[in-house]
């Protein structure tokens, strides 16, 4: 019996809504570097999922991330992955993440969705 080969999938612009726990990945993390490592950590989920070396984080994620300060950085945080063609044609690749914030009220029962495009 033979493996099946598996095609590969093409990439293409895909939205995907996920709740990413920041307190399980900055555990036993000196707390002046709390903040600039979650970021780090927003950018390798992203990496993750969307499979895209290119990574760029919003502003407004950004600020949200850094609004208790360095070192009491929030538990959780709703982001928001777009998963980009890239515009410029000297792109080393193909495709890049934008990484948003969604506010939420409240995480509980939130699963990972895919969002469809929007107007």
């Amino acid at each position: 019996m033979g493996k099946d080969r598996k095609e590969k999938k093409t990439m293409e612009v895909a939205i995907r809504e996920c709740t990413i726990n920041l307190h399980k990945r900055l555990h036993k993390t000196t707390f002046k570097k709390k903040a600039p490592k979650a970021i780090k950590e927003i950018k390798t989920f992203a990496r993750k999922m969307m499979q895209t070396e290119d990574v760029r984080v919003d502003v407004q994620l950004n600020k949200f991330i850094w609004s208790k300060g360095v070192r009491n950085v929030p538990t959780r945080v709703r982001v928001r992955l777009h998963r980009k063609r890239n515009e410029d044609e000297e792109a080393a690749t193909q495709f890049y993440t934008h990484v948003t914030y969604v506010k939420v009220d409240s995480f509980k029962e939130l699963k990972t969705k895919t969002v469809d495009e929007e107007a």
